[in-house]
């Protein structure tokens, strides 16, 4: 074969294997991305809104349950030795979710005051600081120990407990460092599908031994698992070590302290897809005053609105506010006003963060279809360059 031909044959199977691989990657990604359906921007029972939304209260108390006992154990002491509170608590039927940082004597003591009291308690179990506090994909066994610690402390103090509940939150501790080291985090992380998937089984394993133990499980999560589930995605649970996983309800923590440009439009934006629902903070917070009366009683009315459970983080801040007697005398039928302002706020958040959640989620497709264009593109400028002629003869010197 002449090398004239052979470099025209060279060309030709260039254009040949370059559009062929290029239509095999797009029908692959095509397919893999057909199963793929993009985030919800809205919920189906929520339409877009024309101007402000007005929100309506059920016109009944919803059962309320305070955070509580987080601080100091002196704190603690001085708050539930005060028979006003235990007497406030009982007159709105509310329970408390305990925090349970240690397995002391005294705050056990604490416990059997509001069993006697009648008031019901949720153990809000934590892990000493050295192991996180909050539950994460790279503690579990730390908090499967954690729970059996408490079993014995109860049996061995004769505790009740309403239910108990598993605070699953970002590792912030991991997540310090400067850019370099946090971007080479969240890229080792990106790629750990595995460690989230064996998370989710071992915690769903805890769950399922605690309910045979009778309790009730809540489980607190923030409210990014919902863009998560809606975009079908892992992609912030391996990022930020939280673990997708449920228990008899849960607790949606939408506290509008740490988020007051968008108000109680946060609520009114998650409140459909929550089984219960938090709001706080009442007590000041790092960088987040706490919310007064108005801003509190705005999101307890929103919040009611879409569950019959509603937390409070935390009593502290409230009986330092005195809200307690102001909730027992509250109108709960009254009517909230959402400006559309902070709606389009909140709606074009979520949007970007779920578009975000999707794309990133599926980056190999998205890479094999641009990278099959560019074949493409590389086959269509190889057919189009101009070919000299077969019997073209250089002009002589």
């Amino acid at each position: 074969m002449s090398p004239l031909r052979i470099v025209r044959s060279s060309k030709k199977f260039s254009v040949r294997f370059f559009g062929r691989c290029a239509v095999a990657v797009l029908l692959l990604a095509c397919g893999g991305l057909a199963g793929v359906r993009p985030v919800e921007a809205r919920s189906a029972n929520m339409p877009a809104p024309a101007k402000e939304v007005k929100v309506s209260g059920r016109g009944k108390r919803p059962e309320l349950f305070f955070a509580c006992c987080d601080q100091s154990p002196q704190a603690m002491e001085t708050l539930l030795s005060d028979p006003k509170i235990i007497a406030d608590l009982k007159d709105l039927q509310a329970g408390i979710a305990f925090a349970v940082p240690d397995f002391t004597p005294l705050r056990a003591q604490m416990v059997r005051r509001l069993n006697d009291a009648a008031v019901p308690v949720f153990a809000w179990v934590e892990l000493p600081r050295e192991q996180g506090v909050y539950l994460s994909v790279d503690n579990v066994p730390q908090a499967q120990a954690r729970f059996d610690e408490f079993q014995k402390w109860t049996a061995a103090n004769g505790l009740r407990w309403a239910g108990v509940g598993l605070d699953i939150e970002p590792e912030i501790d991991s997540l310090s460092g400067s850019k370099l080291r946090l971007a080479w985090t969240f890229f080792q992380r990106s790629f750990e599908g595995g460690r989230v998937t064996g998370a989710r089984e071992q915690y769903a394993q805890l769950i399922r031994r605690l309910q045979s133990q009778g309790y009730l499980v809540m489980t607190y999560q923030l409210p990014f698992i919902v863009g998560e589930r809606r975009a079908h995605s892992s992609l912030v649970e391996r990022l930020f070590g939280i673990v997708d996983v449920r228990g008899d309800r849960e607790v949606l923590m939408l506290y509008t302290s740490f988020a007051r440009t968008f108000g109680a439009a946060l609520i009114w934006k998650f409140g459909p897809s929550a089984q219960a629902i938090a709001v706080g903070s009442t007590v000041a917070q790092p960088g987040a005053p706490p919310l007064d009366w108005d801003e509190f009683s705005r999101d307890l009315i929103v919040a009611s609105h879409f569950s019959q459970v509603v937390g409070v983080y935390d009593l502290e801040g409230c009986v330092q506010q005195g809200f307690l007697p102001r909730l027992k005398n509250m109108d709960w039928g009254q009517s909230v006003v959402i400006s559309y302002k902070e709606i389009n706020k909140v709606a074009m958040l979520g949007r970007d963060i779920g578009a975000a959640l999707w794309i990133l989620s599926h980056l190999l497709y998205l890479l094999a279809i641009l990278a099959a264009a560019i074949a493409l593109w590389i086959a269509w400028r190889i057919r189009r360059k101009p070919r000299r002629p077969h019997n073209s003869v250089p002009a002589a010197a």
